[in-house]
């Protein structure tokens, strides 16, 4: 099993917060440091605002050396995909093939409001996601020298040359939430990896069943697929360590579920999560000044 930080630095959080943090997992031994996509806050004042997810996973290309970097999840909703595509694609050159690209349709009206990006109706939101994933494909892999096309209602590209191209031959697409029928076909299709976050064991092993069944009917092999779980972190010896971790972060501890409790609860959590077919953690840390707690994390599990 894998363990990854993920972060949510639209709540407030500074570039300099989000290196420390990276860094000290990278160190640490963690696999991979994913970011979340969102340019307001969800909660408190935000202060000092939101920072753009590509622009910083840029800077931390160059300033890490062996962490994955991505996102959880990137919207399709806030970037034209041929755009998208050069970004990922030059982020992945510029971390000497690290980057990861989680994508989602899109899904907070609020935010949307706030920004004056426009969020279609659910079934056009996930018409264009489908069709943007077709297209960060068909511009990633087409050779060079040639040309990529594709028109739709949606998007109308004319002989695009498929520039830059990723380091990767593959960039990493993750694909993630809870939907029963369009999210477990557009994995099965584009993704390789799957992810279920926040959910406990039995609800995520059952998302990983639909996925699987949805592989199965293309005739992919379920197995090629990485399966993965996001779960918030609150860990300490004690209930007071727990409850002061927790008020840094801002959230009850009545509250918290995921990988809560002491190394011991921990270690089981995330057995459990195994056991129902998770290969990846993504650790959410909601307090970016309390390194410590990564720390306890990676003690915990012997990392």
């Amino acid at each position: 099993m894998e363990f990854c930080v993920m972060i949510e630095p639209h709540n407030g959080a500074s570039y300099d917060d989000q290196l420390r943090v990276a860094l000290h997992a990278e160190n640490l031994g963690f696999a991979g440091f994913f970011r979340s996509d969102h340019l307001i806050a969800g909660d408190g004042d935000g202060l000092p605002g939101p920072s753009e997810t590509w622009i910083t996973l840029a800077a931390l290309a160059r300033e890490t050396s062996t962490i994955r970097l991505g996102s959880l999840m990137t919207s399709a909703t806030f970037r034209h995909p041929s755009l998208l595509a050069v970004s990922v694609a030059q982020v992945d050159q510029m971390s000497g093939g690290r980057v990861e690209l989680g994508l989602g349709a899109g899904w907070w009206v609020r935010e949307h409001a706030a920004t004056g990006i426009e969020l279609p109706k659910i079934r056009e939101r996930f018409d264009r996601f489908a069709e943007q994933l077709e297209i960060l494909h068909g511009l990633w892999s087409t050779p060079v020298g040639e040309t990529y096309s594709f028109s739709s209602d949606l998007y109308t590209l004319d002989r695009a040359p498929g520039l830059p191209k990723p380091m990767q031959v593959q960039v990493p697409v993750i694909i993630g939430g809870d939907g029963k029928t369009r999210t477990p076909g557009l994995a099965a299709r584009w993704a390789q990896e799957f992810n279920s976050g926040w959910e406990n064991p039995t609800v995520t092993k059952f998302q990983f069943d639909r996925v699987a069944t949805a592989c199965t009917r293309i005739g992919r092999d379920p197995s090629s697929l990485r399966l993965s779980t996001v779960q918030t972190l609150c860990g300490g010896d004690t209930a007071a360590d727990r409850e002061r971790r927790a008020a840094g972060m801002g959230v009850p501890l009545s509250e918290l579920a995921g990988l809560v409790g002491n190394e011991r609860d921990i270690r089981g959590q995330v057995a459990d999560f195994e056991a129902a077919g998770v290969d990846r953690v993504y650790v959410e840390i909601l307090d970016l000044a309390d390194l410590e707690h990564l720390n306890y994390f990676a003690d915990a599990i012997g990392l």
